[in-house]
């Protein structure tokens, strides 16, 4: 009686875990399924916290020039880049507070690492009329660019990494 016993609580342990196992499987099944994953995330993100995202998103694509943001304390930093034959022009847009009102009176440089690994350095200037920095890195070589924006606004320092393929 004993052998039964155990042989009994055998079976259950192994029926508890393959069916731990049979659960799992359907799972990642149907996570790994490529038309369920990108609409089961969505909705699983619907919390609140997706729709505070979504609400901040939404702040920022409409502050946003469509370049890499960085926020830092009340600040919004971005760059831009848009690639020419003499090089690459960058877009620097330095702005504060909610509403993303332009700083035009800071010093702004730019430490560039070009994909070689030598180091570049670009100062700004403010170009009133569109209401940001710009420069131009004369370099034309292909690889990423890893970019340290430096900015002073009346002795206070603000900097953003950023970084761009070409």
């Amino acid at each position: 009686m004993k052998l039964s016993k155990s042989l009994a609580i055998a079976l259950i342990s192994l029926g508890f875990v393959l069916g731990a196992c049979a659960s799992g499987g359907e799972q990642t099944t149907t996570s790994e399924s490529p038309a369920a994953s990108p609409e089961t995330s969505p909705a699983a993100e619907s919390s609140s916290p997706a729709t505070t995202a979504q609400a901040d998103t939404a702040h920022d694509t409409s502050a946003s020039q469509g370049g890499q943001v960085v926020e830092a304390g009340p600040y919004h930093l971005e760059l831009v880049t848009l690639k020419e034959s003499s090089g690459v022009h960058l877009d620097f847009y330095l702005q504060k507070g909610d509403t993303h009102e332009a700083i035009p009176d800071a010093t702004v440089t730019g430490q560039v690492q070009l994909p070689d690994g030598t180091q570049k350095t670009v100062e700004f200037e403010y170009d009133a009329a569109g209401q940001h920095y710009v420069a131009t890195l004369p370099d034309t070589a292909p690889g990423e660019y890893n970019v340290a924006v430096l900015t002073d606004i009346n002795g206070e320092k603000v900097n953003g990494r950023f970084n761009f393929n070409q």
